[in-house]
């Protein structure tokens, strides 16, 4: 039913809040904060530094979700360094040295790094071994090398020789987060009668459990009444960058 008593109101007056919407290579990206910078201008470098992976031609395979009792901060920095790989990760750790590769500088948009596959090892994996075909347009190195990025606030893309992971992180409360964690495969692989992606998503599922038990420790240690913050070390500039990135953030939020 129409409402005469509405008749004539200037409806321009009234608009629902905007959304900003964008794209990057297959992701879409949606923004609600009105001052938000355009996208492109948070990306940076990042679609020149990836447009040999050709992100938005794979496909999706399969999704898990994961419910972590942890500040989403805790599970950013637990997923931007590696030094408690070797004791936590005894999978990955086969496949990877944690002090291999390089992180690029922090950026205001993105932080991230790579690492480097051991010798003799293909991908990540539950065994190593490259069980699809090396995704088109990668270089030599690049079949070697494994990227993990944070793309502000929410977003870990994980770039790999024959697939593409990514998490998108949903705060639900202070100390409460939904992960969802998605894989996605190059379309002429899925094709083939032999394709098979369990090798990869197990070794994920394995290793995301292992990272949300610690993320999950650091949220009740910083909840103690005898908690101290520490010192970073050397090797840790990527969650000072995170760190100094929300701190910048809150300043900027209080002076509006």
């Amino acid at each position: 039913m129409g409402a005469p008593h509405m008749e004539g109101l200037p409806r321009e007056d009234y608009p629902l809040n905007p959304v900003n919407c964008d794209s990057w290579d297959g992701h879409l990206f949606v923004n609600l904060d009105p001052h938000s910078v355009p996208l492109a201008a948070q990306l940076e470098d990042l679609p020149q530094r990836f447009a040999a992976w050709r992100m938005r031609e794979l496909r999706f395979h399969q999704r898990r979700t994961y419910e972590v009792a942890a500040n989403w901060k805790f599970i950013v920095q637990n997923y931007n360094e590696c030094l408690h790989c070797p004791v936590l990760h005894p999978a990955l750790s086969r496949l990877t040295d944690y002090l291999s590769g390089e992180n690029c500088n922090p950026r205001r948009g993105y932080i991230g790094g790579s690492m480097e596959l051991k010798p003799g090892v293909e991908t990540m994996s539950l065994d190593g071994k490259l069980g699809r075909d090396y995704l088109p347009g990668l270089s030599k190195t690049q079949r070697h090398e494994v990227h993990y990025y944070s793309i502000f606030p929410n977003l870990f893309l994980s770039l790999h020789p024959d697939y593409m992971m990514t998490h998108t992180l949903w705060p639900r409360a202070v100390d409460r987060t939904e992960i969802v964690c998605e894989w996605h495969f190059h379309p002429d692989e899925m094709a083939k009668a032999n394709f098979r992606a369990d090798d990869a998503v197990e070794f994920w599922d394995l290793t995301n459990k292992e990272d949300w038990r610690i993320s999950e420790q650091s949220q009740a240690g910083v909840k103690s009444r005898a908690y101290r913050p520490g010192p970073y070390s050397a090797r840790e500039g990527l969650p000072l960058a995170f760190d100094r990135m929300i701190l910048e953030r809150e300043a900027q939020s209080k002076q509006r």
